[in-house]
């Protein structure tokens, strides 16, 4: 009893973490359970999933916008890279972000160039933490991810990783080595996105160079981008000079496998 206890608890932090509303659909969902007197095979996972996505896909997007919050509007070429954003509720930002993601698509109208977005904020309370990141949780901060090209440069907007996270674009012998820096100085932290790749895809793509900083100083010129985190051996191969690209530092975690941007 003590250990079902446990597990169940473990499971509400869980599901708490990764999509900030589970835990209690859970508790919910584990009620209504408990008042059913039909029985079938997999009732428990189907109520829960039946309430989980009734709230994520209805409830959520009307009462986000109450906490100053609202989704991410999707269009031909604002796309999330991984669907699991989604459906963890990771794709909430304050409605300045929507404007600025509008305005850098209009930008790259003429070009192949697509925008694909990583984790961006849960939909409710400034100060929730989105783990694993540190700074996720205002709903001013969002992941992009890397341009890759075909081998005869040619744009693609496929990724190189399932998740979007974790496949690096590696400093080369000529560059400064900020992540064997920050390894080196204990912050073992550093690289562990690695480990989220889900599985790595498409191995005829490159990072491209063009494209990327293309994207980048496409969100530059927005009046309303705070800052922009890349690696700084990334900053310093695509030549880019403006000062609101940043590094985040040794406690956070790599930035060469994609681009953070923040509103002012």
């Amino acid at each position: 009893m003590i250990i079902k206890r446990i597990s169940q608890l473990l499971l509400v932090v869980i599901l708490t973490i990764l999509t900030q509303v589970g835990g209690i659909i859970y508790i919910l969902s584990s009620f209504l359970n408990s008042k059913l007197k039909r029985n079938f095979k997999g009732r428990k996972t189907i109520i829960f999933l039946i309430i989980y996505l009734f709230t994520t896909f209805i409830i959520i997007p009307f009462t986000a916008p109450l906490f100053g919050r609202e989704a991410i509007v999707n269009s031909e070429k604002i796309k999330p890279t991984n669907f699991m954003t989604i459906l963890c509720n990771r794709n909430y930002v304050k409605p300045e972000m929507n404007k600025l993601l509008k305005n850098v698509e209009y930008s790259l109208k003429d070009s192949n160039i697509e925008i694909h977005y990583l984790d961006a904020n849960f939909p409710f309370i400034d100060k929730f933490p989105l783990l694993p990141h540190l700074s996720h949780n205002d709903g001013k901060k969002i992941d992009l991810s890397l341009i890759y090209e075909s081998e005869n440069g040619k744009i693609s907007n496929e990724q190189k990783s399932v998740s979007g996270y974790g496949n690096f674009v590696e400093p080369r012998n000529n560059e400064f080595n900020q992540i064997e820096k920050c390894l080196n100085s204990g912050y073992f932290q550093y690289d562990y996105p690695k480990y989220l790749t889900l599985g790595k895809i498409n191995p005829e793509l490159k990072f491209s160079e063009n494209g990327t900083k293309k994207l980048i100083e496409s969100i530059l010129v927005q009046s309303n981008i705070g800052k922009i985190f890349i690696e700084p051996h990334l900053k310093n191969r695509l030549k880019l000079k403006n000062n609101k690209i940043r590094y985040h530092g040794c406690r956070a975690v790599r930035h060469d496998d994609h681009i953070h941007i923040q509103l002012k």
